[in-house]
């Protein structure tokens, strides 16, 4: 499965040069994963590099829609109480 970034991305550029496999590219209105190149950084690093990098929760997801970077998990504030900031 390849990873995707979704509408959340504010194209901080990032991610892009970290890629080992040069799957990321600039697009409208956010970054880009080319499916077919994207091995989730399977054999090179214990993480995906676009995700250990993204600044922005939620930007990048897996194959089943679950972002990387969950909400709180960068800011450290409980999911529960983002929402009742909302």
């Amino acid at each position: 499965m390849a990873l995707k970034i979704v509408a959340a991305c504010v194209n901080c550029w990032a991610c892009e040069p970290l890629c080992p496999s040069q799957a990321i590219s600039a697009a409208v209105p956010h970054f880009i994963i080319d499916a077919k190149k994207c091995t989730e950084c399977d054999g090179d690093y214990a993480d995906a590099q676009c995700a250990s990098i993204c600044p922005i929760e939620c930007a990048i997801v897996d194959g089943f829609d679950m972002p990387l970077n969950p909400p709180g998990s960068l800011t450290n504030i409980p999911p529960e109480r983002l929402a009742a900031l909302g």
